[in-house]
């Protein structure tokens, strides 16, 4: 059964490689959602427990906003505007009314279809989210200042590969300190159409993904606090937007960000 919708799955493996202060390896199966979030899919309703798209997940903002009206406003904070342009975002939906989004993407588009900037969101696993406004950088790694606070860094930067997926799913975050990359983290997989089929086949082969995902990150930050690596004090719920953005020639502009 098809869902007429833009949308795709993607089955992912991601792998996360610690190489400093001590060295770890951990990956897991997954999937994500490429959405429009002009045009999110319309599920049946008794599938809708399986992939909902709420606006509460992500950013700040006030109760009942869209994931659009969120992002719009996360962009207009740093003098991005966007009138017609589209945005396509990869995440997570809730499932059976849990959400969690290590990694969420946003892609912003002009009114002529131009890639203007990316959004990366982060959110750890005590629901603390962090925003990171990063320069189109087409297929090649963009240096960006700061570290999530899930990271396990206390200083450093990381360089983000995002390109916006086709056929493949294929994204990689590095994150570096003293001129050395301390972890990589890799995203792969394959594109899937969001038919109500591929739906249930992502619930049976990777079931509560969002809640696995959480207990998959809390176990491996007990494995790395157990190995002496310092845990980030708790600081609450709310999204820290961080333009943290560092790469010649390119800034914010009155009505849109673009290379210079």
């Amino acid at each position: 059964m098809a869902i007429v919708t833009t949308s795709a799955l993607y089955p992912t493996r991601v792998t996360h490689l610690h190489r400093s202060p001590v060295q770890h390896y951990a990956e897991h199966r997954s999937y994500t959602w490429h959405v429009d979030l002009d045009d999110l899919p319309q599920l049946p309703r008794w599938l809708r427990p399986f992939a909902r798209f709420e606006g509460a997940d992500h950013f700040d903002g006030q109760s009942g906003d869209t994931i659009r009206q969120r992002v719009d406003a996360f962009l207009a904070t740093h003098g991005v505007f966007l009138p017609g342009g589209r945005i396509t975002a990869m995440l997570m939906p809730r499932v059976l009314g849990r959400a969690f989004n290590p990694l969420s993407l946003f892609w912003c588009h002009d009114a002529g279809g131009a890639l203007r900037c990316v959004v990366a969101e982060v959110q750890n696993v005590r629901g603390e989210r962090t925003a990171y406004l990063v320069p189109p950088g087409e297929d090649g790694p963009v240096p960006v200042v700061g570290t999530p606070r899930n990271a396990g860094l206390q200083d450093g930067y990381f360089l983000v590969r995002v390109p916006e997926p086709g056929e493949q799913l294929d994204l990689t975050v590095s994150q570096h300190r003293d001129s050395h990359a301390a972890m990589v983290a890799t995203w792969r997989g394959d594109r899937r159409p969001a038919t109500v089929g591929q739906i249930l086949l992502m619930q049976l082969t990777n079931p509560l993904a969002p809640q696995m995902a959480a207990l998959g990150l809390r176990f491996q930050a007990l494995v790395m606090r157990m190995r002496g690596v310092p845990v980030t004090s708790r600081t609450g719920t709310r999204t820290i937007h961080a333009p943290a953005v560092q790469g010649a020639g390119w800034a914010a502009g009155a009505r849109s960000l673009a290379p210079l």
